[in-house]
């Protein structure tokens, strides 16, 4: 079962579970189950009588959502983890692969980012309600692994990207939202765009497909609750990401900074050693490749008016 699975990241685990000989998948969709609510949860194992669950399904968005949305997005995954898990363990499910978020990192974490420092300080303030709400899956997982004898592992990937991201102007990441603001102001002949911040912060990008199978190797072969991040351990500022971007997609005018708005965390820049050990992974899509195709996703669907 894969919870999350008619979403953005969940479409490329299906792919790679399918890719490797899975036949009988079941995927929740949000107008049958609300995993906000225990007893829907309940009905949906008993309907799905699952052996591994990927609990992928969140509430979320960018910088603007998180800062409209602080409660909400703090409940609803808080509630979604806490049931989850537990109606897992009531219904005697082999393993749980749980996707935890790079925002529950402390601000400052020190670059690059260990799995050991997710506890040494508070997340950046915007993300924080969701971050933290994230985060509690991770003590869920050992808590139940001494209790229980559950098995569940608890990976943080960082920021993702790729074909069929979320472009929704209100509620997207960076990237997606840079290539529609940059497609938009090319087509209306627009001399400038005006992006959040200063520029400065540094991100790590990891191509969806790539964080599938990070996922799914996890699945069939690590068996532990220490948690796991899941990167490329590469950075770009977002104003270099901005021009690169403005590039691709042939957007000639000038990039204006907003420094009114938030910049977010300073840098996120992953320690991926782990999961190399653990398990063998290594993210395969180079980040030229990756945002060529994300790009080309978008022009063709915003030339049909899907998007």
């Amino acid at each position: 079962m894969v919870t999350g699975g008619a979403g953005f990241l969940g479409s490329f685990v299906i792919e790679e579970l399918k890719r490797r000989g899975a036949k009988d998948i079941f995927v929740p969709l949000v107008e049958n189950y609300d995993l906000v609510d225990r007893q829907s949860v309940r009905k949906l194992m008993a309907d799905a009588k699952p052996d591994l669950v990927f609990h992928l399904a969140a509430q979320v968005g960018g910088i603007g959502a998180n800062r409209e949305n602080p409660g909400l997005y703090a409940f609803s995954n808080a509630m979604m983890g806490l049931h989850v898990f537990e109606e897992c363990r009531l219904a005697g499910v082999k393993k749980l692969v749980a996707v935890g978020t790079i925002c529950a990192y402390p601000k400052f974490a020190p670059i690059p980012f260990r799995e050991e420092d997710l506890w040494n300080g508070y997340p950046e303030e915007t993300n924080a309600p969701y971050g933290i709400a994230k985060k509690m899956m991770l003590v869920l997982s050992q808590g139940y692994r001494e209790q229980y004898g559950m098995n569940s592992v608890v990976l943080f990937p960082v920021n993702l990207y790729g074909p069929r991201d979320n472009f929704n102007p209100k509620s997207s990441h960076v990237i997606p939202a840079l290539v529609r603001k940059c497609v938009e102001a090319r087509e209306a002949g627009r001399d400038e765009i005006v992006l959040w911040g200063d520029g400065s912060p540094t991100r790590e990008f990891l191509y969806a497909a790539d964080a599938a199978l990070g996922l799914v190797m996890a699945a069939a072969s690590y068996d532990s609750s220490d948690p796991v991040n899941l990167g490329t351990g590469t950075e770009i500022s977002i104003h270099d990401l901005a021009t690169l971007i403005a590039e691709k997609t042939g957007f000639r005018g000038k990039l204006r900074w907003d420094p009114s708005q938030p910049n977010g965390q300073p840098r996120r820049r992953l320690d991926v050693s782990r999961a190399r050990e653990r398990f063998g992974f290594e993210a395969k899509t180079s980040f030229a490749d990756g945002l060529r195709a994300t790009v080309d996703y978008f022009e063709e669907n915003y030339r049909k008016g899907v998007l």
